[in-house]
C-alpha cells in the first residue's frame, strides 16, 4: 500500500507548496518517490488553481526544489481518510485541520516543525507572504530540515 502525505498552509500558495516541492526531492533522493506520495493544500480558498507564489518558486529554485507545476487547491473532507500524514504548517492550520477533521482522523494531523532536526524555539513556519526574500528563504531552510526529521519519522514508522 502507499503511504500519503499532505502539507497544508492557509493558502497553499508558499509554505506549503514549498514543503511538498522539498519533501518530493527528499523521497526521490531516498528512492521512495513510488512507494510515499505527496501533496500540499490551504485551509482558505482565496488562491485555488493558481501556482505558488513567485516569490516562493524563486527561493525553491535555487535550492533545487520546482513548484512551478504545483497549483493551490483547498483541503477537502476527502483529504482526511486519503492521506495517512496531514502536516500544518502553523498552529492556526492545526486547529482549523481539527475543526475541518472527522474525529477518527484526528491523530494523523501534526505540526512540520515538530519534525525538526534543528532545534528550533517555536513550532510554527512563519508566513512569508507579506515578508522579504529573507523570509522565503527562511521558510525553505525550516522546511527542508523537517521534512528530512518527517522522512525519518516515516521511514521508522514504515519498518
Amino acid at each position: 500500500m502507499k503511504s500519503s502525505v499532505l502539507f497544508v498552509c492557509l493558502g497553499n500558495i508558499c509554505r506549503s507548496p514549498t514543503a511538498e516541492a522539498v519533501f518530493r526531492a527528499q523521497l526521490k533522493a531516498a528512492g521512495l518517490i513510488e512507494t510515499i506520495s505527496v501533496d500540499s493544500a490551504g485551509t482558505g480558498d482565496w488562491h485555488i488553481g493558481k501556482a505558488p507564489d513567485h516569490r516562493a518558486q524563486t527561493a525553491g529554485a535555487e535550492r533545487g526544489f520546482d513548484l512551478s507545476r504545483l497549483r493551490a487547491r483547498l483541503v477537502t473532507k476527502e483529504d482526511f481518510s486519503q492521506y495517512q500524514w496531514i502536516i500544518a504548517m502553523d498552529e492556526n492550520n492545526y486547529r482549523d485541520l481539527q475543526q475541518l477533521s472527522p474525529p477518527q482522523y484526528q491523530h494523523k494531523i501534526s505540526l512540520l516543525l515538530d519534525f525538526a532536526q534543528k532545534k528550533i524555539a517555536h513550532r510554527n513556519v512563519p508566513d512569508p507572504y507579506y515578508g522579504s526574500m529573507a523570509d522565503f528563504h527562511h521558510v525553505v531552510d525550516l522546511v527542508e530540515d523537517a521534512c528530512q526529521g518527517l522522512l525519518a519519522h516515516i521511514q521508522r514508522e514504515l519498518s
